[in-house]
């Protein structure tokens, strides 16, 4: 039975600072109209922003405005003081990292892809949803051009991509020209669409053609215009990691402490692992117990709509029994999970459009090749990213719109506080009960591992630590890097590669999992330590979550 959506015992009035956060919101989406698709808001549908050296400089006037504006403001209750605080240390970043001069490029989180990633999150069910696609491909060449020009501005700026990345976007970009990719896929299935009358279709067809053709014009200006110049040291050092490990926290952290902490914290799950590996078979090591786990056809999935199938599943029974630890309410109440059109690996999550029209939804890209899985591995993965993980948090703060601004429900995300919360919550499944049997313990274990061993890599490689003693000491290389990680990624080898090559290419993202999910068991640790008995892990849970994302220092001051 579905609960009814919680209300405020008296409903909020929205005040000065909300006015300038939401007039903040509705500025950004004009600049960036693709935020716009990605939150399910109308009006934006064939848009794309300006990725150029102008569309970045309006972008930091409009932070500038919107801090100037907010140092005159005066909040009127707590709402408003964390809404102040969670956009002074938001934006303020933001500003901080535009004036580096630096234009991001990587494997996994730049316009590279986003700007086709867009994509997924069209609807096709109509041929207005069709049009809209077909007037999307054709400004997709503006964007990418405007993006080829910040590149470029940034290589001017001393400031390139290492080789590894530029030459992963390079193939990404020919990938999606190439036969059986992106832009290929998307026209054989206008072809197919009862959606798509005949004079829509040639406009779709050479929407393809000339968005296909902006693709491979930008391979080969990075080839042409950025490869040449491209330094082959991944590393970015203390000074820039400082800044990138803020950007994705929120938070202050001592780098080298944190690194020690990484390698005390593999070691504390190793050790937890090897008790999993003596209850699967006595006397078995833990790549025996991963063997016999592997072995067992009960846990093993064959083909990817088996995966997808088995994903909706145990996403829906997890969403039905959480009902007795967390608030729940209609709409919130459905996730959908999908296989992506995409084959460059790794699994995410894309919230609900704000009416929840379109649902919270989890993705799977499967490298190509890769056909079997195994449930034991994945179980914590759809906690991690369903329920009560990435939709659980997202949705809440989505939903508590008579507290929250629209900035605060939907625009602000920090990492740490995200990826934090849900690998917190992998935690929360074990804690509940979710996790007794050894196997699926052992891949909970597995996924906790992998990120204590990121925050290792991460911290170590980019700020010059010593590398551990297990890959032989001394100064971190690509090797060495590549060696650690695969004695503590349990992946397939195309998974493996691409985030290797993620963690070069985007620093201080990956420790921020692990680093958040310590922060937030602090947190927590200092409410039961403060409250004693009158503590209530439901009611924390639920203020935490209706306060939306922001940094994980902001966090910690507005729970108190």
């Amino acid at each position: 039975m579905t609960q009814p959506t919680p209300r405020l015992d008296a409903p909020r009035t929205p005040s000065a600072i909300d006015a300038r956060a939401e007039q903040h919101h509705h500025d950004v989406l004009t600049l960036r109209p693709e935020e716009a698709t990605s939150l399910g808001l109308p009006g934006h549908e064939t848009e794309y922003g300006d990725y150029s050296p102008t569309g970045a400089a309006a972008l930091d006037e409009l932070n500038r405005r919107l801090l100037e504006d907010l140092d005159r403001l005066e909040p009127t209750d707590d709402v408003d003081r964390v809404t102040k605080a969670a956009m002074q240390e938001r934006i303020g970043l933001e500003r901080e990292l535009h004036a580096t001069g630096r234009t991001v490029l990587n494997n996994i989180a730049s316009p590279a892809q986003g700007i086709r990633a867009i994509f997924d999150l069209m609807p096709t069910d109509t041929t207005e949803h069709w049009e809209h696609i077909g007037g999307r491909l054709e400004n997709l060449p503006a964007a990418l051009s405007g993006y080829t020009q910040s590149l470029l501005a940034s290589r001017e700026a001393g400031h390139v991509a290492a080789a590894r990345q530029v030459d992963i976007v390079i193939d990404q970009a020919r990938a999606h020209v190439a036969v059986g990719g992106f832009f290929p896929s998307l026209l054989d299935r206008a072809r197919t669409a009862d959606a798509v009358p005949q004079a829509l279709h040639s406009r779709i067809e050479r929407g393809v053609a000339t968005a296909a053709a902006a693709y491979a014009e930008f391979a080969e200006a990075l080839e042409t215009g950025l490869r040449p110049h491209a330094p082959a040291e991944d590393a970015v050092g203390q000074e820039h990691y400082a800044l990138a490990s803020r950007q994705f926290l929120g938070a202050r952290i001592d780098l080298e402490e944190t690194y020690a902490w990484g390698q005390d914290e593999l070691a504390r799950i190793i050790a937890a692992q090897e008790q999993d590996a003596e209850r699967i078979r006595p006397g078995a090591s833990i790549d025996q117990a991963r063997q016999i786990l592997d072995g067992d056809p009960a846990r093993q999935l064959s083909g990817t709509e088996a995966l997808r199938s088995w994903m909706q599943g145990l996403s829906d029974r997890a969403l039905e029994r959480m009902r007795e630890h967390f608030e729940i309410p209609s709409p919130m109440d459905r996730i959908e999970c999908m296989i992506a059109p995409t084959q460059e690996g790794g699994i995410y999550y894309t919230g609900p459009s704000e009416d929840f029209s379109r649902p919270g939804r989890m993705w799977w890209s499967v490298p190509a090749g890769e056909n079997e899985f195994t449930t034991w591995a994945e179980t914590t993965t759809v906690y991690h990213e369903g329920v009560p993980g990435h939709h659980l948090q997202i949705a809440t703060a989505m939903m508590a719109r008579e507290e929250l601004n629209a900035w605060r429900r939907t625009a602000c995300w920090t990492s740490g506080h995200g990826e934090g919360w849900a690998l917190y919550a992998e935690r929360l499944m074990e804690e509940f009960g979710f996790l007794e049997d050894a196997g699926d313990h052992l891949g909970m274990l597995d996924m906790q591992r992998m990120r204590a061993a990121r925050v290792v890599f991460d911290i170590g490689y980019h700020c010059g630590f010593e590398a551990p003693a297990s890959v032989g000491g001394g100064a971190w290389d690509p090797q060495k890097g590549y060696e650690f990680l695969s004695k503590h990624l349990n992946i397939s080898e195309g998974q493996r590669r691409f985030e290797f090559t993620r963690y070069l290419g985007w620093p201080g993202q990956a420790p921020s999992y692990k680093v958040g999910q310590r922060i937030w068991e602090q947190i927590r640790a200092e409410h039961e330590a403060r409250e004693g008995a009158d503590f209530d892990l439901k009611a924390f849970h639920t203020r935490a979550l209706r306060l939306g994302s922001m940094g994980l220092d902001t966090l910690r001051e507005a729970l108190r």
